[in-house]
């Protein structure tokens, strides 16, 4: 399956092999990425001491593009702001959900709290 925009969860589980990241697999090749959401999988990979090289080749290895984060998704992501905020969504779950909206692709993630927000079938919640 192609055609998601991926959550930096999703990301995480399947570089970490995580259980659930055998789950999020047909959703990785040509999939999109946010810029907002790459940086935050970066930043987990190199706190918990993944080398730099490796990390840089993660789209590559699996297939997936990132794409930048223009004006019109920060608009859309501060508007996700209201419809989020019960749930404690962060700027880059929103900049996701903004990317998918935009393309009119699902957001792939493994965050339940998305589940509860109503957004339909815009989001797909990958969980064992």
């Amino acid at each position: 399956m192609t055609g998601a925009v991926l959550d930096a969860s999703a990301i995480l589980a399947v570089v970490q092999g995580e259980p659930t990241g055998s789950r999020i697999e047909p959703f990785l090749q040509g999939a999109l990425v946010s810029a907002v959401n790459w940086a935050e999988v970066v930043g987990r990979l190199l706190e918990t001491g993944a080398p730099e090289a490796e990390v840089r080749g993660i789209p590559g290895k699996f297939k997936f593009l990132v794409v930048p984060f223009d004006p019109e998704d920060a608009v859309e992501a501060g508007r996700l702001r209201i419809r989020t905020r019960s749930e404690g969504l962060s700027l880059a779950d929103r900049a996701c959900l903004a990317l998918a909206f935009a393309r009119g692709l699902p957001a792939v993630t493994t965050d339940r709290a998305w589940g509860r927000l109503g957004l339909g079938a815009a989001v797909r919640v990958v969980r064992r």
